[in-house]
């Protein structure tokens, strides 16, 4: 495993539903490969992604349906094509091209159909079992399981699992040996759909890293209430009989909300997770280090301390901070998956107290800074590039952020101001300037958001923290990539000592055979 500070890196944040294409949805098919082109060609290291699990209500990825599995949507019917899953008619629409962002409920539709037209010609061809075999048999610590709460989920009409008949609710073993029998038809259904997004996945990472792109992944703190994990590992959080959290997830009342903010997520039973040496988080870790390279572990704090609020609760208010035991648990994962310090990228964004820095620092993982942060002319921060280190990686804003472009336009006068004087910038070039802020810093890394390369506006922003409709549904096309966009990052890669190896190449964005070679 490869320090990620050892070098000088930069790279995007793209997660692939935001992907061109002809799908309804950005997928892991051509498109995904000729994005690593274009970032080797302009001297990129880095794809950042979000979480790649199967999404439940509101379609956010930090909410999935599972810790360990795939999400479906992301299957590339042209993949399938090729492999002789699939026919040519039954493809995606030639409209489905023309809608310029995801549209879940066609996606939905349509890979639910593809996905069982592809499902009853895998059974004919015999080529395929053994790979899917091999597959099922080294992740059945948490396939066998999903495949059973999905079977359950749906002949529940998609109810969460505390709704269901409460002999399946409770997993009751008499139960589940009878659903597992008549079931089993569903179960391999969903076996074989995990097959192919994990097979498509790891063929898209293998090519990444053999052109020198690295994959980090990103790792929710918490899992959702309705999920695989906390249905078939209920003694693993804090749940009531009946499967209802004691206490759920969230931050506190701060400067950006009066009321916190109210998750929904259980928390977990950490004197339980230690009786058990942690091993459900060492089977988590080892299992996302085998999709990327490296991993943004989301809420990072939470591992030091974390806001519990009483189950029913409207807002976040009446919470309290409790302890957590993260030096036992990274000392642990240390052991397990070490010897080389854990590829682990800490988000730790929020109240930032001594004992968090000190958890982080102990283990030598990266921290974030977020330069929209830096330009706030009330006071002193520690955003502002002057006071950066080596060990953090350098966002120009996050997924949760607006754009730049949309920031710096709702920014306060003095603070845009003060953003221009910082960087002698003026209007018609201040995001392409945070760009070059970003890449001239001393932090070994920097990522920014494919909005910001893009110089887009607040329409193109991909997600608004605390509402939970009309989110990640944000795809760019090439057309919106001027060739001389290209040339200037590569430019500012090499000028700030970011080029890393061999990169580089020609990459033309508006070629239409470029995305149809892989």
């Amino acid at each position: 495993m490869k320090k990620l500070w050892n070098e000088r890196r930069s790279g995007i944040l793209l997660h692939p539903t935001s992907l061109p294409g002809k799908n309804y949805i950005g997928d892991l098919g051509p498109e995904a490969y000729r994005f690593v082109d274009f970032l080797r060609a302009c001297g990129q290291t880095l794809w950042q992604v979000l979480p790649c699990g199967p999404t439940g209500y509101g379609d956010s990825p930090y909410s999935a349906l599972s810790a360990f599995a795939g999400n479906p949507l992301m299957i590339s019917p042209e993949i399938l094509h090729r492999q002789g899953l699939l026919r040519e008619d039954e493809l995606p629409p030639e409209k489905a091209a023309l809608i310029g962002k995801v549209d879940y409920a066609r996606a939905r539709t349509y890979n639910e159909q593809m996905l069982q037209q592809a499902y009853e010609r895998f059974k004919m061809k015999k080529e395929l079992h053994y790979a899917f075999g091999e597959f099922c048999h080294r992740q059945a610590h948490w396939l066998e399981k999903f495949v059973l709460y999905k079977a359950l989920k749906e002949v529940h009409g998609e109810a969460e699992w505390t709704q269901w008949q409460p002999a399946y609710a409770l997993a009751q073993e008499e139960a589940l040996q009878k659903a597992t029998h008549d079931l089993s038809d569903k179960m391999s259904f969903h076996r074989f759909v995990q097959y192919l997004f994990f097979d498509q996945w790891q063929a898209l990472k293998a090519y990444g890293n053999q052109r020198g792109i690295s994959f980090i992944g990103d790792m929710p703190i918490y899992v959702a209430w309705d999920s695989a994990d906390t249905w078939g590992n209920r003694e693993l959080f804090a749940l009531n009989e009946e499967g209802y959290p004691q206490e759920v997830g969230g931050v506190p009342p701060d400067y950006f909300s009066e009321t916190g903010q109210l998750w929904g997520n259980p928390v977990y039973d950490w004197d339980y997770q230690k009786s058990t040496g942690f091993q459900w988080w060492i089977r988590r870790f080892q299992h996302t280090f085998l999709l990327f390279d490296w991993v943004r572990v989301d809420h990072f704090r939470g591992f030091e301390a974390y806001w519990a609020v009483p189950y029913g609760e409207k807002t976040a208010i009446k919470g309290l901070w409790k302890k957590a035991p993260g030096d036992e648990l990274f000392s642990a994962l240390s052991s397990a998956l070490g010897p080389e310090p854990l590829p682990i990228i800490a988000e730790d964004l929020g109240v930032i107290t001594p004992e968090v820095v000190a958890l982080r620092e102990k283990f030598n993982f990266p921290g974030l800074k977020i330069l929209q942060f830096a330009f706030d002319s009330k006071e002193e921060n520690d955003f502002i590039p002057f006071r950066y280190e080596r060990n953090y990686v350098v966002y120009t804003g996050t997924h949760d952020n607006d754009t730049t472009l949309g920031w710096f336009e709702q920014a306060a006068p003095q603070d845009q101001e003060y953003a221009l004087r910082y960087m002698n910038s003026d209007r018609n070039k201040v995001v392409q300037d945070f760009i070059r802020l970003a890449l001239s810093t001393v932090s070994h890394s920097t990522i920014f958001p494919m909005q910001d390369l893009l110089g887009l506006d607040s329409t193109a922003r991909m997600n608004f923290p605390g509402t939970a409709e009309g989110n990640w549904n944000w795809r760019f096309q090439w057309d919106q990539l001027r060739e001389e966009v290209i040339l200037e990052l590569a430019d500012l890669t090499r000028l700030y000592g970011r080029w890393f190896g061999e990169q580089g190449g020609a990459f033309t964005a508006h070629t239409e055979e470029n995305s149809h070679r892989h």
